[in-house]
């Protein structure tokens, strides 16, 4: 994931527009599972990427809270979201291969019917696809630590990418960050509480919510010794 962290200001965030990205392309093995999983069910649960804003709820087919997910890994984490808030919709975002035909292998499995599915980056999503006030929420668990000082530049969350995001929610739409690095997540608490126009739901970290299973990488996190750690900021009105 790559992107800049520059003064808080509309100009400089203009000038690293093109430079944020909200994914390291990662090859990796498709299961002949996965790919017939795309073969068969991307029809009616993926969503193709276009060049102008899309109608989520003819997307849906209904006319409920809608939450952008972005990097869902497996999928295995947002499908049983899915399964515990039936009535919110997930557009579900990730270009890692494997992954997508996984998610959509998941969904077939679960008869899961509220998720909707995109392979592609994020942020042209975000700026192309998604219309202002379209979101309920927005959903970023466990991306990319970067632990490398040299490398941290290329953190998904940092001020132009988030400042893309929020007028796509609603008023008293939340953004949903976890992550199991706490230096990460010391950087997300000072970035998200920058936003005026956003308000901390906690002290400083917030309990991990009901609807949020854990992850892999948070199970991974900590049986290394790693905490975890849950932001919920809700945009104002």
């Amino acid at each position: 994931m790559t992107n800049q962290q520059p003064p808080r200001d509309a100009e400089t965030a203009e000038q690293h527009k093109r430079s944020i990205r909200s994914f390291v392309l990662r090859q990796g093995h498709m299961t002949a599972a996965q790919q017939r999983a795309i073969d068969t069910l991307w029809p009616q649960f993926g969503l193709d990427y276009q060049t102008e804003p899309v109608d989520l709820n003819a997307a849906f087919g209904r006319n409920n809270p809608k939450v952008l997910e972005i990097g869902f890994g497996m999928g295995v984490a947002t499908v049983e979201i899915a399964k515990r808030l039936p009535q919110t919709d997930f557009l579900a975002i990730d270009v890692h291969g494997p992954g997508v035909g996984n998610i959509l292998k998941l969904i077939g499995e679960e008869n899961v019917a509220n998720i909707r599915v995109m392979r592609h980056d994020a942020v042209e999503v975000v700026e192309n696809m998604l219309a202002d006030g379209s979101l309920n929420g927005i959903h970023i668990f466990f991306p990319d630590p970067w632990h490398k000082k040299r490398h941290n530049k290329r953190r998904l969350i940092q001020t132009p990418f988030v400042a893309k995001l929020l007028p796509k929610l609603k008023a008293g739409g939340y953004i949903h960050l976890a992550t199991d690095w706490e230096e990460y997540a010391a950087q997300m608490l000072e970035v998200l509480s920058g936003f005026d126009s956003l308000q901390n739901t906690a002290a400083a970290y917030a309990p991990t919510p009901d609807y949020r299973p854990e992850t892999k990488f948070e199970a991974r996190g900590k049986r290394l010794g790693h905490g975890v750690w849950d932001l919920v900021f809700v945009r104002k009105d």
